[in-house]
């Protein structure tokens, strides 16, 4: 086949919400192939109360062992907090809860529309509000709560098929009946396309020459190898995309966020809110959001989470915190500032009233564990890049498509707002 008339490649390093997105909108006009450094997807599917009884042998003593039980998700540890991704095909999306809240008011602010995008996603995907039919009696006595303590909940748009939601709460860790959408399935589109998936296929850095990238380096099976292609799409998420850049000697800003996620609980027997669709409503406040969730990973880490999983209510605060962090090689520095703390108490002291008005006296409440699942902005789109989305740092034929680009913390659900930005990137290209 002579040069002309060979049609280009495209790699793409991540199975996430942007990696998928743009794998599915370039192949086709590329011959792509996707790179991801874990493998497939496996739901949790022990019952939780069989495995809630293991507690009390202290096995379950580290965040970091999580793994054991789910092994798609990654748990690292920071200064105050641990940071929870996903590992595998669909990325952290397998672990997300569906939520399909758009939240791109900081791109609008550089001149980044991304209406077209987003009408482009609200026809494809399966996005509605009908779970609210299915609400249990618990989930419509909070919802009615937050509306009379002036809280204005909003139903959750959900990536969902409500019929055949079960109402197990598992939606974090695994929908055993197929009704919670991911990106997986843009993958499989992908690849019916022709498309070819790489798992276990972990980046390690990019060679550069001139003002592009000629190789990418990666090892798989132990065993290192390289691969060469026209167009190259950094999607490996906001902790991943910048150790690559890094390592291929492209420096990146020290304006990490994350998202930090804390949940304040307490006793109320028989609640059984573990059988709840997970965020089935969201309160938006100044720089945080509130939201019925059952913590997972509190449940089984925080030794104040020692009730049966049937009787603990619990409120979820999701904060917009400040982009001051970095991740050094493969260490990850990051805290909450002085502020960041200062809107989690105000946060905190609502819910306590939550849950006080529900029934739990304020000495029997207590906290979850801090986690964040949300990184990104080390090299965040300014002005400069409102047409291109290409940051000049990168070489020509390298782009990024994930919360590497976002500007500021959203804290909110970001994977509509990353698969937009993507469709938009993929226009481009």
């Amino acid at each position: 086949m002579s040069r002309k008339n060979r049609k280009k490649t495209a790699i793409v390093i991540g199975s996430g919400a942007g990696g998928a997105t743009i794998a599915r909108e370039l192949q086709g006009k590329y011959r792509v192939t996707i790179l991801e450094a874990g493998g497939d997807f496996k739901p949790f599917s022990l019952p939780i109360r069989k495995l809630a009884r293991l507690r009390k042998s202290g096995m379950f003593f580290d965040e970091r062992l999580i793994r054991l039980l789910l092994p798609n998700m990654l748990v690292e540890k920071s200064t105050d907090m641990v940071l929870v991704r996903g590992i595998g095909v669909g990325g952290t999306t397998t672990l997300a809860t569906g939520n399909a809240v758009r939240c791109d008011g900081a791109l609008k602010e550089l001149g980044i529309h991304l209406d077209a995008e987003f009408d482009e996603l609200y026809h494809e995907l399966p996005i509605t509000t009908d779970h609210q039919k299915h609400w249990t009696k618990a989930t419509q006595t909070m919802y009615a709560l937050f509306e009379q303590m002036g809280l204005d909940p909003v139903v959750t748009p959900k990536l969902l098929d409500a019929s055949r939601c079960v109402g197990c709460g598992h939606c974090a860790i695994g929908c055993p009946t197929g009704a919670k959408w991911d990106v997986r399935r843009l993958i499989d589109q992908a690849v019916a396309r022709g498309a070819r998936l790489l798992t276990g296929c972990r980046v390690t850095d990019l060679a550069i020459q001139g003002n592009a990238v000629t190789e990418v380096h990666a090892r798989r099976h132990g065993k290192k190898f390289y691969l060469r292609a026209d167009l190259v799409i950094l999607a490996a998420g906001g902790l991943g995309t910048p150790v690559i850049l890094e390592h291929s000697g492209i420096s990146c800003d020290k304006r990490l966020f994350v998202d930090p996620v804390l949940c304040v609980a307490g006793p109320l027997p028989e609640l059984h809110q573990e059988q709840q669709l997970l965020m089935p409503f969201i309160s938006q406040q100044d720089g945080y959001i509130l939201s019925p969730y059952m913590d997972y990973l509190s449940f089984f880490f925080n030794k104040d989470w020692r009730l049966p999983m049937e009787h603990i209510a619990s409120v979820m605060i999701k904060l917009a915190d400040e982009e001051i962090g970095s991740t050094n090689g493969r260490k990850i520095d990051k805290s909450m500032s002085t502020n960041d703390h200062a809107r989690m108490d105000k946060a905190v002291a609502q819910c306590r009233e939550i849950l006080s008005r529900m029934g739990v006296p304020p000495e029997k409440q207590f906290l979850g564990t801090i986690n964040a699942g949300h990184p990104g902005g080390m090299l965040p789109l300014t002005t400069a890049e409102k047409d291109t989305l290409h940051n000049a740092r990168l070489p020509e034929n390298l782009y990024i498509a994930d919360a590497t680009l976002l500007p500021k913390a959203m804290g909110n659900p970001p994977i509509l707002t990353i698969m937009a930005l993507a469709k938009k990137i993929a226009a481009g290209l």
